[in-house]
């Protein structure tokens, strides 16, 4: 006799759990049931929608990572004094040694950075503060003319390929 009346009770406990996780109105067993069985039919109609648009999603990221491979940035190198200091802006193809290429020829025609600022997310580009050392006289003509035959270079081979 206990064990009969614990069950029902455990059945009432169970239907009144899924009545209230189904929000059904109904208080007849079998429509419990019913609702129950039209609320997860609904939930893997929305799990399959859910799935569907991730799918999507996924997709337009690869097209938009393809795509972003393929676009040729244009090289932009541009060199202006401003009193001592000069401004040093650089926009190229992202590559293995830009930036030591780029330190590299201000170095060698005396010039040393104060600041910068780099991003090579999609391409190369560098924004730098300089002053000439020891008050030397530097060209902006030939400073940029060798900014821009160092980024022309081809990458180095042997080093490691963070581009990707």
């Amino acid at each position: 006799m206990v064990s009969n009346l614990q069950r029902r009770i455990a059945l009432r406990r169970k239907l009144h759990i899924l009545r209230t996780l189904t929000n059904s109105k109904s208080v007849k067993k079998s429509s419990i049931i019913m609702d129950s069985l039209l609320y997860i039919y609904k939930l893997k109609l929305k799990l399959e929608e859910i799935k569907r648009e991730y799918s999507n999603l996924m997709a337009i990221k690869k097209e938009y990572l393809n795509l972003m491979k393929h676009i040729q940035v244009p090289k932009e190198v541009k060199v202006e004094q401003v009193g001592e200091k000069f401004l040093v802006r650089v926009i190229c193809k992202k590559g293995e040694n830009s930036l030591v290429s780029v330190l590299e020829v201000l170095d060698e025609v005396g010039l040393n950075v104060l600041q910068a600022s780099v991003s090579c997310k999609y391409f190369f580009a560098m924004e730098a503060i300089a002053v000439a050392q020891n008050q030397q006289a530097v060209d902006v003509r030939e400073v940029t003319q060798l900014i821009l035959k160092a980024i022309e270079k081809p990458d180095v081979p042997g080093l490691v390929n963070d581009s990707k």
